[in-house]
């Protein structure tokens, strides 16, 4: 079997004359912990929504799992654990964490009509939401609503809700985004702790977490790869230097 989880071949879009993802190949291999790094308009949110079914290609091909991907639908791709976060978090805020949660894990184990009886009525849900709540350290604010939490504490649970549709690939895009420094540990922790069996594709602006996380990184320049290599690799290449990290930044 194949390591890879993920892959693209020769990935287009275009709008007109524009073209915002151009012939991007890129692999993902099982376990990855993969950052996609690159200047503003440089196409990542691009590259997400082509993978996640939100864009269609112009062009190209995407493999999940070793199966072509490219014509299903996003819920179709989530469903075969393809599962991404959001810049902005796409909550329920006036339920609780473990109401969202409840809902998530119910959903997945296909009983979500019934997922408003108590918990305990059945024991998978609340062992999973119970496991979800202690590793995404949202145990504590379990039953808050979730407009009242911290917005740390929500975006942690946009993390565990999207766990809870047990992905092989996980699309995190700048979980750290508009997080008060006060917040963001947690955050790091979390996402630290991912299990191992998830392959995850970080986008970030932030180079510090991003340096901290990643086994491997892609540079997306104009909407093209631009390097791609180890950390360290990129830290110290010169290119990436002079149209990304700047000559002080990681070197």
């Amino acid at each position: 079997m194949s390591d890879v989880v993920l892959r693209t071949r020769e990935l287009s879009r275009e709008f007109g004359a524009l073209k915002v993802t151009d012939r991007v190949s890129l692999e993902l291999e099982r376990g990855a912990r993969h950052a996609l790094i690159g200047p503003n308009g440089a196409g990542k949110t691009t590259l997400v929504n082509l993978l996640t079914g939100v864009l269609a290609p112009s062009a190209g091909r995407i493999e999940l799992l070793g199966e072509d991907v490219t014509g299903l639908p996003g819920h179709l791709r989530a469903r075969r654990g393809l599962v991404r976060t959001f810049q902005i978090n796409q909550l329920w805020p006036t339920f609780t964490p473990l109401q969202s949660l409840a809902l998530a894990v119910s959903s997945r184990l296909g009983i979500a009509q019934r997922w408003w009886r108590p918990l305990g009525a059945d024991p998978r849900v609340a062992k999973r939401c119970d496991e979800l709540l202690a590793s995404m350290h949202l145990a504590d604010v379990a039953e808050q609503r979730v407009r009242e939490l911290p917005y740390g504490k929500q975006r942690l649970l946009e993390i565990a809700l999207a766990l809870a549709c047990e992905p092989r690939v996980l699309l995190l895009d700048e979980p750290v985004a508009g997080v008060p420094g006060a917040e963001r540990r947690e955050i790091l922790d979390a996402v630290a702790a991912l299990p191992d069996d998830v392959s995850v594709l970080l986008i970030e602006h932030d180079m510090d977490v991003v340096f901290g996380f990643a086994r491997r990184m892609t540079v997306l320049v104009s909407g093209a790869v631009f390097a791609e290599g180890a950390p360290d690799e990129i830290a110290r290449d010169e290119r990436v230097k002079a149209v990304y990290l700047g000559s002080g930044t990681h070197g």
